[in-house]
């Protein structure tokens, strides 16, 4: 799956991506949150405990970006590109075949309330070929 959107984001924890649930204790979020000052690319991965993994992409607020959440074998790839740039690397996450999923664009703000994300595409994909 993958989601573009604009980047617009000026308060704590404003944030836009994909969202792949399996339960209430096992989901994983990626996208870009505006967190300590500036735009971040990162991921939540959750299953019982969070963890947070996230780097500054000051450079991506204001702009278009483009979040691909792609599924195959036994993991879970994240990418992510701004603009009309190619999709890097982001995170790998291990996911068992078995495990029923699903999956969408998310856009929250937790601190304010009227954060507006215009997303521009929200697609279906095949599985990247490769985990990186």
């Amino acid at each position: 799956m993958e989601v573009e959107f604009t980047a617009a984001f000026s308060q704590q924890f404003d944030q836009a991506g994909i969202f792949v649930r399996v339960t209430a204790e096992h989901w994983i979020k990626a996208g870009v949150e505006f967190a300590d000052g500036a735009a971040q690319l990162g991921a939540v991965v959750t299953d019982s405990f969070s963890d947070w993994s996230l780097a500054p992409v000051p450079e991506w607020n204001g702009g278009r970006v483009r979040i691909r959440v792609s599924r195959s074998g036994d993991a879970l790839t994240i990418r992510a590109a701004s603009g009309g740039n190619e999709l890097q690397l982001v995170r790998v996450v291990p996911m068992a075949p078995e495990v029923v999923a699903a999956a969408g664009p998310f856009t929250c703000a937790p601190t304010r309330s009227g954060l507006t994300v215009p997303f521009h595409s929200w697609r279906a994909t095949a599985p990247d070929s490769q985990l990186h």
